[in-house]
């Protein structure tokens, strides 16, 4: 059945069903800019048009009106492998799930998915989700519950942070989005059995990170967060693949997909500095620092959240007007405006690793418990500082973070001309190679095996043809 009714989808056919709410349209018009801008911005060029057209190709059979028009493709410069949509058809895939992906078919079904949730109405049926988690945005945005709200721009900014948090559909939604982006891929010509390989590849390389995560810590919220992988899921793509009687038939295009994404940056983009292991660095920044053991990290466009098992953090900045002590009052308003007031101690002046610097910790209620909360200021130069904020159990003060408040520092220009993007490099299979000697060329200290495995889609037995195409990720130059 399933095959019948990608059979009867016709770009002609399409134009004659649904209208998007023109609402709905003025709206994601408007949010473009700033979802591009808290997602690490948008690419540009042949790479951008390219998944463009993929992305029309399969929208052209969603059944709304106008497809060629109203719907819009961005390829967001993220390290996060996701893909979502909002309404009014604007869909969003970010560069680290092109990476992750094989060929052609597995992009027609991720954005094919995308257009479904656009097409089945999907969003509109959690706006009473959406609405109750941006009533609660204000005590929970950046680094979760701190002492009731939070102020200007940044609740702005998190607002919609937690609005796409929000993105999470029922599984009935994402069965019916997986049945809707099959049926565009097949209309459109491409073999549905991309629609299992990149599932198959979100949950292979979902697994691995939960083993790499302790080591690299960092937390990823990937596509599993806003469409849940269930075994139930992937047993029904499966069957669903099987049932459209094309598998192993249509487009791959894996030569063209692979021509595309060489070169493309993986993981942090050194321009929006980079989490390796312990380690924070923004090499334009010049700024560095090291925290504790266990404790994971977050890159976001504004700010690095630290979180752990005795308290979270988050490091930011902002300008210098001439004292640290007046900065570090201004945080802390920002912090609880709306919320309780604070009795802030006299900040104490120190010296970190050269810089001229200053910290404090005030005592705050939460609506059920009361915690520290703890700010240590730096002027970084005469226009510039930097800050972390740290939430810690009540009388632990700083806590585990003592440690991380001393290790901020400026690195030197040739430390930070040696960091390099990681981006994917195709190969050709040579007379000889295995799959362990190409892992071993893949840009990571650990997992290297793990790793090469879960890009390319392939086990450790799996024999190479020489001519074959793989991915290595391996270290590039950066552009300025």
């Amino acid at each position: 059945m399933l095959f019948t009714a990608a059979q009867a989808l016709t770009p002609a056919a399409a134009q004659q069903a649904r209208y998007l709410d023109p609402e709905d349209i003025a709206q994601a018009q408007r949010e473009n800019a700033q979802v591009i801008e808290e997602l690490g911005g948008a690419e540009a060029g042949s790479r951008a048009a390219y998944v463009a057209s993929v992305g029309h190709k399969v929208g052209a059979f969603s059944g709304i009106a106008y497809a060629g028009q109203v719907l819009h493709f961005t390829t967001l410069n993220s390290a996060v492998e996701n893909a979502f949509s909002v309404p009014g058809g604007y869909v969003y895939v970010t560069r680290q799930l092109l990476g992750l992906m094989g060929d052609e078919s597995q992009l027609a079904f991720a954005l094919g998915h995308e257009v479904g949730h656009i097409a089945a109405n999907h969003a509109h049926q959690r706006e009473e989700m959406e609405r109750e988690a941006e009533q609660e945005a204000l005590p929970y945005i950046m680094m979760g519950q701190m002492i009731g709200g939070y102020a200007s721009q940044i609740a702005l900014r998190n607002l919609l942070a937690v609005k796409l948090q929000t993105l999470s559909f029922s599984r009935e939604q994402e069965y019916e989005a997986d049945t809707l982006g099959l049926r565009y891929m097949i209309a459109a010509g491409y073999d549905p059995a991309g629609a299992a390989q990149l599932l198959a590849s979100l949950a292979r390389e979902t697994a691995l990170e939960a083993r790499v995560q302790g080591r690299a810590n960092r937390q990823v919220p990937e596509w599993a967060s806003t469409h849940p992988l269930s075994e139930n899921r992937m047993q029904r793509a499966l069957l669903e693949v099987r049932d459209t009687g094309r598998l192993g038939t249509g487009l791959h295009n894996r030569d063209a997909y692979l021509n595309e994404i060489e070169g493309i940056t993986v993981d942090d983009d050194p321009a929006q500095g980079i989490i390796d292991g312990p380690v924070f660095t923004h090499p334009d920044l010049r700024i560095q620092f090291r925290v504790p053991t266990g404790y994971l990290m977050s890159n976001g466009t504004y700010a690095v959240t630290i979180s752990g098992s005795a308290g979270k953090a988050q490091f930011s900045g902002g300008r210098y007007s001439g004292s640290l002590d007046n900065y570090i009052v201004k945080v802390l308003e920002q912090l609880t405006s709306g919320g309780a007031q604070l009795a802030v101690p006299r900040p104490v002046r120190t010296t970190v690793n050269g810089m001229a610097a200053e910290y404090t910790t005030a005592r705050a209620s939460t609506d059920s418990d009361q915690i520290d909360v703890s700010v240590m200021a730096y002027q970084w130069d005469p226009q510039h500082v930097y800050h972390f904020v740290m939430l810690t159990p009540a009388g632990t003060g700083m806590g585990p973070f003592g440690s991380m408040v001393q290790s901020l520092r400026k690195i030197s220009p040739q430390e930070a001309a040696a960091i390099h993007p990681r981006v994917i490099h195709v190969v050709t299979v040579a007379p000889g190679d295995t799959v362990q000697s190409l892992a071993s060329r893949m840009a990571y200290r650990d997992f290297k095996l793990d790793r090469f495995l879960t890009l390319n889609g392939i086990t450790a037995d799996t024999k190479l043809v020489p001519g074959q195409r793989l991915k290595l990720v391996i270290y590039g130059a950066r552009h300025s």
